[in-house]
């Protein structure tokens, strides 16, 4: 499991004002809380935290948080990332400490592995679920979790029970849980539609004539 360090500054002022002064000053604001632990409000570099999540587990990342405070020496790892809209830059983190020796639910990422037979008939491979959320040891985060599709056919699904997790690592959803499908090609999806229509809009004549049959 990746880990970095991270240097972040307590603060004691808050508030909407405080958050732009301190965006303007090329740093943004930050929380850190945990069980047990006294939570206070930070001070972050969005470029060191960039650097300390540069690492393969992402936000995954265990980062040991150090200055004065609560929160030196901690094991936190960030559980959300405030982003601005269009620019995409920090602007808020949320950093939960954590027990090394307690589990903890995270949303770890798919890594798709293989070309899906499906595919090659034109099939279209869909990612239903680009997370899949799982209790293990802060420890035991994995980077990602790799799903082989290399046996799926047009129509068939990987379900959740269905994918290999690595030990000591257990999942939260259930068992029917789908993360990887193959649907139909685009084009045979269209003429299904279009039959079904076809079929729709001849009913109502056939009535029609029906109708004006009994009347005869």
């Amino acid at each position: 499991m990746a880990e970095s360090t991270l240097n972040v500054s307590r603060r004691d002022d808050c508030g909407k004002g405080v958050a732009r002064s301190l965006r303007r000053q090329g740093l943004i604001p930050a929380v850190f809380y945990g069980r047990g632990l006294e939570g206070c409000a930070l001070t972050v570099d969005p470029k060191a935290l960039k650097k300390a999540l540069a690492t393969e587990s992402g936000m995954n990342t265990l980062i040991r948080l150090q200055g004065e405070g609560p929160f030196n020496g901690k094991v936190a790892i960030v559980k959300n990332l405030q982003k601005d809209a269009l620019t995409r830059q920090p602007l808020h983190a949320d950093f939960q400490a954590l027990d090394l020796t307690r589990k903890t639910v995270v949303a770890v990422p798919v890594k798709v592995v293989g070309k899906a037979a499906g595919e090659k008939n034109g099939g279209i491979l869909q990612l239903v679920f680009k997370e899949i959320e799982v209790r293990c040891l802060p420890t035991d985060i994995p980077p990602f979790i790799e799903v082989d599709v290399a046996a799926l056919g047009i129509g068939d699904s990987i379900h959740i029970a269905d994918v290999a997790l690595p030990g000591g690592i257990e999942s939260t959803h259930e068992e029917n849980f789908a993360v990887v499908s193959v649907a139909a090609p685009v084009k045979e999806e269209a003429e299904a539609g279009a039959a079904a229509a076809a079929e729709g809009a001849a009913a109502p004549e056939g009535g029609e004539q029906k109708a004006e049959a009994e009347k005869k």
